[in-house]
Formats: C-alpha cells, structure tokens, sequence
C-alpha cells in the first residue's frame, strides 16, 4: 500500500496548483484522507483532511483559498489551491487512514506519502 502524492512546483505569489494524491495497493477501505504540510524549520501541520462522507476539515490559514475533493473510485485526493502565499511555501505531504486487505482484513491505521514541494516566490 502507498500513497503518491504529485503536483507540487515553483509558482508565483497569487498562482495557482493543484495537488493530487493516489492510493494504491490491496485497500479496503479509506476513512480520512487529506494533506499536512511542513516548512522549513517547523513542525507538520494539518492543512485539510475530508472523511469518506464528504466532510471536511480545513486549517484556518487556508481556508477560501484551498478546495479538497476525492475520488473514492480512483482512491485519489486532490487539493485545488488558489491564491498562493509565500507563507504556503512547504512540502505537503498526503495521509490517509486505510484497511488494507490481505489475509483478512486490517484495522485501520495511518499512512503517508512521500511528499510534493510547494514553493510560492514573491
């Protein structure tokens, strides 16, 4: 099971990206997914998160400017980020909370990407 998080990139302040992040692997089932974030010199921290309902939970210092959606049939999260900071700059990181499938059928535990780099120029 992995997590393959892609989309990250060198913009402008103001600019937008769109992350994604894709589950793979003997999944049984995803209950929360979402993004953390960590920037130089700082401790990672919760950007957004969204349940296997559609319920969301976005960090205040993104919200109206960053849009979670997921793909339930493709495993796949995606963040839509408009509006780019400098202070947004970090390597955003993909989690999710899986049951995987292999001989029966696993509790749920965390999982996490290897990270995208978001780096936002003023």
């Amino acid at each position: 099971v992995q997590l393959q998080a892609s989309g990250g990139g060198l913009v402008q302040a103001g600019g937008s990206l769109r992350l994604s992040c894709a589950a793979s692997g003997n999944i049984f089932s995803i209950n929360v997914i979402g993004w953390y974030r960590q920037a130089p010199g700082k401790e990672r921290e919760l950007v957004v998160d969204i349940a296997s309902g559609g319920s969301t939970n976005y960090a205040d210092s993104v919200k109206g400017r960053f849009t979670i959606s997921r793909d339930n049939a493709k495993n796949t999260v995606y963040l839509q980020i408009y509006s780019l900071k400098p202070e947004d700059t970090a390597v955003y990181y993909c989690n999710a909370n899986m049951s995987t499938m292999g001989w029966g059928i696993s509790s749920y535990r965390d999982y996490w990407g290897q990270g995208t780099k978001v780096t936002v120029s003023s």
